[in-house]
């Protein structure tokens, strides 16, 4: 028998453009597995034009159907590979959103824009909705392409970006559990299969260098997009009194992450206070209600997180690898 299907289809914030397309059950008791077929057919002809589908007012039951529905889109979900953040597996593919405290905020970025491999597809489901604040800002990353000044932009681009990270040491997220390992061969298996170069300190503990892209090109629709982490691990994006302590603490080459330019050269502070500028123009930020799943192709559009107060859990998955490949 075929369900009838009732929801509505519009933009979600029309002043601010298509993205997201709100996808609104008219009935609470419709079941966001059951409607699957018609949704797959709206996001096929959306997702690509739009960059993010909401879908609100549909009734799924916890994380399990989560990861069926995400599943369902044909593309096994993604394990949580070099990781930058710490998080918690919910179950298969399912990962608790970055556990940073409530009074942080997180920048506006792509999914593992900081490796030369990530995650086309992302989904994220609102299970408590804070009692105030958490909204999950996002933004087109073809707007913000176009945005960034074009000096900036063709200076990252034709240089590149050097990622340096620092595991462990109690500053930052554990090699083991970066790559789910205890296996330092398995470590260095899978950063030369990355192109990272990894390096065994003293103490034991891990510090990885590897060059990536400033921006990337749609492998469907061909798209531009600003694609990269910088102001997120330079260590401008630190508050003042946090980065001093830091650098009381270790020298800059230990810090927990940084970044620099491919050429190994200082990426300046106000470059990246003019990038941050224009992330912060394009950002689009609604309120969760609980319940609401959002998928977004992961290179048209960045994500975020804002502050919040209460309770709140939003789990996440990723599927459809893409690899940059060599540079």
């Amino acid at each position: 028998m075929a369900v009838a299907v009732e929801f509505s289809v519009r933009p979600l914030l029309p002043q601010r453009g298509r993205l997201p397309l709100l996808v609104e059950a008219s009935d609470a008791q419709t079941d966001l597995l059951a409607v699957f077929d018609e949704l797959k057919a709206l996001v096929d002809e959306h997702l690509l034009r739009d960059g993010g589908v909401l879908f609100r007012g549909f009734r799924l039951n916890g994380a399990e159907q989560f990861r069926q529905f995400a599943a369902s889109f044909g593309h096994p979900l993604l394990n949580y590979e070099f990781g930058s953040t710490p998080r918690t597996n919910v179950t298969q593919g399912v990962y608790t959103s970055t556990e940073y405290p409530a009074h942080q905020s997180i920048p506006l970025h792509n999914e593992q824009a900081y490796s030369r491999d990530w995650p086309m597809k992302i989904w994220f489901y609102s299970m408590i909705a804070a009692k105030s604040g958490g909204e999950t800002p996002i933004a087109d990353s073809r707007e913000v392409y176009r945005r960034i000044p074009a000096a900036i932009r063709e200076r990252f681009v034709s240089k590149g970006l050097m990622y340096v990270r620092n595991f462990g040491n109690g500053l930052d997220v554990a090699w083991e559990d970066v790559f789910n390992t205890e296996d330092r061969e398995v470590v260095e298996a899978y950063c030369k299969a990355h192109g990272i170069v990894c390096e065994w300190k003293d103490d034991g503990e891990l510090r990885t260098r590897q060059t990536c892209q400033a921006v990337a090109v749609h492998p469907v629709t061909g798209d531009h997009v600003w694609f990269n982490q910088a102001h997120l691990f330079h260590i401008s994006n630190l508050q003042a009194e946090v980065r001093e302590s830091l650098l009381d603490i270790v020298d800059e080459e230990d810090l927990p992450r940084n970044v620099y330019y491919g050429d190994g050269s200082a990426i300046e502070d106000e470059v990246l206070a003019q990038i941050r500028a224009v992330l912060d123009e394009c950002a689009i930020s609604f309120p969760w209600q609980e319940g609401d799943v959002l998928m977004l192709d992961n290179m048209l559009s960045a994500h975020a997180r804002s502050p919040f107060v209460g309770p709140r859990k939003v789990i996440v998955a990723m599927a459809e690898g893409h690899s940059q490949g060599p540079l």
